[in-house]
């Protein structure tokens, strides 16, 4: 029961620095301007993400409708 409670204790502590240690980084990086470049390489990823899908799913629908 102890050892369980002091693994709770201790997932909860290091998990509020990781916030705290992210809300400094994101606020580091707003400052600086440099979010908009964070924002702008994600979106990048995910619309490629997204157009690979949306190709591979014609791809998929053309093979299945050649093989009927």
């Amino acid at each position: 029961m102890i050892k369980k409670l002091i693994s709770i204790s201790l997932f909860q502590l290091i998990f509020v620095i990781n916030l705290n240690a992210q809300t400094d980084m994101a606020d580091g990086l707003r400052s600086n301007g440099k979010i908009y470049v964070v924002v702008v390489v994600l979106a990048t990823i995910f619309a490629g993400i997204f157009a690979f899908l949306v190709k591979l799913d014609r791809k998929i629908s053309k093979l299945e409708k050649e093989k009927n």
